[in-house]
């Protein structure tokens, strides 16, 4: 390589090795921020190491449009043969590729001592190589139009404006855009033959940017013929990328993870090292809701976007990810579709009080003073007896039928409804009380008898 205005053979081998270095840190940083926390499967792996060239990327086109620049000065408007003219950006090409295969290793070999589930799928791996590929021609041709020593940084900056809002635009432009969809859905699957359509998209459109420059500078029309079939390619891998169908459904039934005992707790096999904290938190809930129409032996986790009806005893529940209190806000959500929303109004602070205790939070006191002696009430409780009230209660609870009755209140705040466990007996209010009448579950569990709220003063 020429020695003219400091460009050497030794100092763009040194760069190379400083360009592998930054790009394997920035990859490794980049698709660990990309990675869903707690998802130990392959497919999260390769949506990562994908998403990291919007990091990466940028780099390698400045570090390709540097070398054209410090190339393209040292020429100084000499043509050079096809293949001297040639080894400069293959080097870099070389050199970006190497630095995206040095991070796939690096998650591959972390991933093979984490057992990690699913499938490893070689043409998304091609994506990622092809796109970051791109950047870097791009970058290449920046940098030898314009010879200038701020294009580099124009260069990355303009990669990086131009690939990121192709990926946050419309559904087409997405798709063409050398990225992926972001964040990693465990349910909805890795398709290998939309990655061989977007790999030859971008191999297609990179080859052609690269031969038409080189017919460019050499000055040969075989290699712009060259350039003609890398845009065939190119409109095929569009045509068929393009063409897909926007839902993606995984390509062979999942199968569980469960743990089975005290309840079946089952999730995708990703997500396995979750089971211990789900079981847990749904153990309890389901020991809590016994002998409710909403009791259940066995939680399935499943997509947003399912609609199925579940089996019954079955709860679905959906996990995204398996960051600090995951288990409660699985457990909060679930609470949550127990009974519908009552709004502002009373009933909705006695839903609260029931809700909290189901989801192991404090009783909230509330602004009424009706709830605040409720949540005392209810908070003097027994587990056991709460559990027994819930049974009596729960249609109440699930309709927004809860009133200051339920929770020991006076008779006429109160209508009995059919119960599927113990029943209610009026009990005479204290001396100097007057004539109203607080009610008291009789309990059939011998020794739990529910504490009597006494009637307010009439």
């Amino acid at each position: 390589m020429l020695e003219q205005r400091g460009v050497s053979r030794e100092e763009l081998k040194h760069s190379a090795l400083v360009a592998v270095g930054i790009l394997l840190a920035l990859g490794l940083l980049a698709a660990w921020s990309v990675l869903v926390p707690g998802i130990a499967a392959w497919e999260n792996i390769v949506v990562a190491v994908i998403g990291s060239l919007r990091l990466t990327g940028p780099v390698a086109a400045a570090f390709a449009a540097w070398v054209a620049v410090r190339k393209r000065r040292a020429l100084r408007g000499r043509v050079l043969g096809g293949w001297r003219v040639l080894r400069a950006p293959l080097a870099v090409l070389a050199v970006v590729v190497g630095a995206f295969g040095a991070t796939v290793t690096m998650l591959a070999i972390k991933a093979v001592l984490t057992e990690q589930a699913g499938h490893l799928a070689p043409t998304g791996l091609a994506v990622g190589a092809a796109g970051l590929a791109l950047y870097a021609v791009s970058g290449w041709i920046t940098g030898w139009m314009l010879p200038w020593a701020v294009t580099p940084v124009l260069a990355g900056l303009g990669a990086y404006g131009l690939f990121t809002s192709l990926a946050g635009g419309s559904l087409w432009a997405a798709r063409l855009a050398p990225s992926t969809s972001e964040p990693y859905d465990p349910f909805e699957g890795l398709r290998p033959v939309a990655f061989a359509n977007q790999t030859l998209w971008l191999v297609g459109v990179t080859a052609a940017l690269f031969l038409t420059w080189t017919a460019v500078v050499t000055r040969r029309a075989l290699v712009l013929a060259g350039a003609m079939v890398a845009v065939l390619a190119a409109g095929t891998g569009m045509a068929r990328l393009l063409g897909e169908p926007q839902a993606v459904a995984a390509t062979e039934p999942m199968v569980y993870s469960c743990q089975e005992w005290p309840i079946t707790v089952c999730v995708h096999p990703g997500m396995r090292s979750g089971l211990t904290d789900l079981g847990a938190t749904f153990t309890t809930l389901a020991a809590r809701l016994t002998g409710t129409p909403a009791a259940f032996s066995r939680v399935e986790q499943r997509p947003r976007e399912d609609a199925s009806v579940p089996a019954p005893g079955v709860v679905p529940i959906h996990v995204d990810d398996l960051t600090p209190g995951y288990a409660e806000r699985a457990a909060a959500e679930f609470v949550e579709r127990l009974a519908r929303p009552c709004g502002d109004g009373p009933a909705g602070g006695y839903r609260a009080i029931v809700t909290a205790w189901l989801r192991g939070d404090p009783l909230p006191s509330g602004p009424v003073a009706g709830q605040q002696a409720a949540a005392t009430w209810f908070s003097g409780l027994t587990e056991s007896q709460r559990r027994d009230w819930l049974r009596m209660f729960y249609t109440d609870f699930a309709t927004c039928g809860l009133k200051t009755g339920h929770f020991g209140g006076v008779a006429n705040q109160v209508v009995p409804r059919p119960m599927m466990y113990g029943s209610v007996r009026p009990v005479a209010s204290p001396p100097g009380r007057g004539a109203a009448t607080a009610y008291q579950v009789q309990s059939p569990v011998p020794g739990s008898p529910y504490p009597t709220m006494p009637a307010p003063p009439g």
